[in-house]
């Protein structure tokens, strides 16, 4: 009678309620688990869970996060934990999302909430100090990528991979000295045009702004100023411009207090290697790419041709 039934528990499948997410933990031992796994409907019985765990080597079983929906029996659940075939949530992190962008991206995949993921990432610049002693928080330093976390991991650990990874980059770029110039910049850079050709010429104008002590005047900045407050919605407004803080690159001459981005490569090594110029200002030219200047004049002149050409579509 009692085989009978150990052999019911153990090869006869079960089907989980529904789709049944069940985490492990490092640390967690056998008995743990199979009562985790029972209470969650995923095997009929723990002791017959223990019984198969021990007469096949004690296989260790991998922590991580499992997705159960389909039926199983306990030889194949057990497989899986041993095998590690755990589940992931992807997490698409693009050139120039910002940590607040990062914080919806990860609460979307559900992976922790907006809060906490800005507290984690706010609070957490040890993790870089070596690198950038003046780093304020983690922004410019969660690099872009495609990440797949599982919910055993807690948010500080997954930051500190996104961290991982660039230093990965920047020791690719010998990225070493002047490190927190170079990535603000870098941002600036990443969040002012999408056309990596054009990006050294963007990275020597600012260059030559920063040398004639010319205001940087960046709109990204300024957006940043008011996502920092709270305040953004979706647009920038003239009077945007003259808010106090110091990430305004209209209000405060040089580089914005850190960086107000996570740039990729292409924006990385055009802080790196700028375009020798003597322009001073650019502008959209309606198309997806920029017209640059060397005067005033000649700036405001192509500005009128891109007010013309939005006033014409």
């Amino acid at each position: 009678m009692g085989g009978a039934w150990l052999c019911w528990s153990l090869f006869v499948p079960l089907a989980p309620p529904g789709p049944t997410f069940v985490i492990l933990h490092p640390g967690d031992g056998t008995r743990a688990i199979a009562a985790e796994l029972h209470n969650e409907g995923v095997i009929r019985s723990r002791h017959a869970f223990i019984v198969w765990h021990y007469f096949h080597h004690r296989r260790s079983l991998k922590a991580g996060e499992y997705l159960f929906d389909k039926p199983a029996d306990i030889s194949r659940v057990h497989a899986r934990l041993a095998k590690g075939d755990i589940y992931v949530h992807t997490v698409v992190v693009p050139e120039g999302f910002t940590i607040f962008d990062i914080a919806n991206a990860m609460a979307q995949a559900g992976l922790g909430t907006r809060d906490e993921f800005l507290r984690v990432a706010m609070t957490g610049s040890a993790l870089v100090q070596d690198l950038d002693p003046e780093a304020r928080s983690l922004e410019g330093y969660l690099f872009p990528d495609t990440y797949e976390f599982t919910r055993s991991q807690n948010l500080t650990d997954m930051v500190a991979e996104m961290v991982k990874r660039f230093r990965r980059e920047a020791a690719v770029l010998n990225l070493r000295e002047n490190v927190h110039s170079v990535v603000t910049l870098a941002s600036i850079i990443e969040k002012e045009t999408a056309v990596a050709a054009e990006r050294p010429m963007v990275a020597g104008v600012y260059y030559n702004r920063l040398q004639k002590k010319i205001a940087l005047d960046a709109d990204p900045s300024v957006i940043y100023a008011k996502l920092l407050e709270g305040t953004y919605d979706g647009a920038l407004h003239h009077g945007d411009t003259q808010t106090l803080s110091p990430y305004n690159t209209y209000r405060h001459l040089g580089l914005p207090p850190g960086p107000i981005a996570n740039p990729g490569r292409s924006a990385l090594q055009a802080a790196m290697h700028p375009t020798e110029s003597d322009f001073l200002y650019f502008v959209s030219d309606g198309s997806g790419h920029h017209r640059f200047a060397h005067s005033l004049e000649e700036h405001n002149h192509n500005v009128a041709a891109l007010r013309k050409l939005i006033e014409s579509r």
